[in-house]
């Protein structure tokens, strides 16, 4: 027997009434699904914009939001009004940013494979920060510039070589990797004499990132410790020391807060002697706990002495993360919030994949049933972002929430939608 969801994973401004139905942002959620339908992304701009400032009170300003964990215009603008920049690892994402009206010099421009175009596109518009990935990346950078594009301020990434505790895909400060230039191997010293060196760069500063949902921050301090001696050779004003930091998915879990997480690298680094100006990257951080998806029950199976399947009009089409990473998720039922989760079920998506698991071990209401509403909280990163039409499922709306008003800030996609591009 599981008691109701957590409240602390819900939205900032989530609240249970005492009939048991959840509203966020002074919006009721089963009126909202019976209003857009389902599935459906339901984001608490003010949970978006508190932290957002925790981060920006934390940091002293300077911090960019990765992107890649959820974007669209309104998020874009979003996170500018509040101060921060914006990392962007890919034309698409750059172009969406300055479509959102973002200047390019609030602009940082990541990615281990930027393409030609991406990179002039990323320059004659300005962006503010390049971090350099490769030494053909160098190449093509020399080369643009030498043929009249502006020159741009970069920052080199480079390998700690430190494993961060968190899902392998996400790792990326170990030596195997395909991100960065490695400190051990010799590469990042090569690349720092390289860039200082041409006339075509102007070398500002150093990047490492070493994973993300991190936990436990004695993983920074290690990268920390593994970076000095280069950071304090090299002498630039800047060091970003990227994202990573966790969120709470499932009951019981606990991560550091924006100042717990400046505290530890700002001490690690003053005991370092780094004397570089501090830049962080959260995404994850920003994004994940300011939403919920909502779903509608479609089928409950039954296998006596097996599970119950609860199969819902959503899946790995709109949250890939359980099949990608094996991550772990609660659930609820939008009308039922204040009670009790007696049911052990499995809930699934619609797609033709056994794989297509939401949550493995789904504790739900007994108020069960089809047409009911299911919801997941904590998916306000890397759902909408990497959602796909696998099965030709339209990718679902998004909405922001605030003072009882809802705004749909992403459009349902139609089935017309599917056949935009063939010819």
């Amino acid at each position: 027997m599981a008691g109701p969801l957590p409240r602390h994973l819900l939205p900032l401004t989530a609240r249970v009434a005492d009939d048991g139905r959840v509203s966020v942002g002074g919006c009721d959620i089963v009126d909202l699904a019976r209003e857009h339908g389902t599935p459906l992304f339901v984001y608490d701009e003010v949970h978006l914009r508190e932290r957002c400032r925790e981060a920006v009170a934390a940091f002293a300003g300077n911090v960019t939001y990765a992107s890649k964990a959820f974007l669209c215009r309104a998020m874009a603008a979003l996170v500018h009004e509040e101060g921060l920049g914006i990392d962007v690892s890919t034309g698409g994402e750059l172009h969406v940013a300055l479509a959102a009206g973002v200047p390019a010099h609030r602009l940082v421009l990541h990615g281990n494979n930027k393409s030609v175009a991406e990179l002039r596109t990323a320059l004659d518009a300005g962006v503010g920060r390049l971090v350099v990935d490769s030494e053909h990346e160098l190449d093509r950078i020399e080369t643009l510039v030498a043929a009249g594009s502006p020159r741009p301020r970069v920052l080199l990434r480079v390998t700690p070589g430190v494993e961060a505790h968190t899902h392998e895909y996400v790792m990326t400060g170990q030596d195997d990797t395909k991100f960065g230039f490695g400190l051990a191997s010799g590469a990042a010293e090569s690349a720092l004499r390289r860039a200082a060196a041409s006339p075509h760069v102007e070398l500002v500063g150093i990047h490492a990132h070493i994973g993300s949902n991190i936990f436990l921050l004695s993983g920074f301090e290690r990268a920390i410790e593994r970076l000095a001696p280069f950071v304090r050779t090299a002498g630039l004003p800047e060091l970003s020391l990227g994202g990573g930091l966790g969120v709470a998915y499932i009951e019981g879990e606990e991560t550091p807060s924006f100042a717990e997480w400046a505290g530890v690298l700002s001490q690690a680094l003053r005991s370092e002697g780094v004397e570089a100006e501090l830049h962080v990257e959260p995404g994850r951080s920003i994004a994940a706990a300011a939403a919920i998806t909502v779903y509608t029950v479609g089928t409950v199976k039954d296998l006596p002495g097996i599970r119950t399947y609860v199969s819902v009009d959503g899946g790995m089409s709109d949250n890939p993360r359980p099949v990608l990473y094996d991550s772990g998720y609660e659930a609820f039922m939008p009308a039922y919030a204040d009670r009790d989760r007696p049911v052990l079920a499995t809930i699934v998506g619609k797609h033709c994949e056994s794989g297509d698991v939401l949550v493995r071990d789904a504790h739900l209401p007994a108020a069960l049933a089809v047409g009911e509403l299911v919801a997941t909280p904590v998916t306000g990163a890397y759902g909408h972002s990497m959602a796909s039409n696998y099965n030709k499922v339209p990718r679902p709306p998004v909405l922001f929430v605030r003072d009882g008003e809802a705004r749909v800030v992403v459009r349902r996609e139609t089935l017309d939608d599917l056949l935009r591009l063939d010819t």
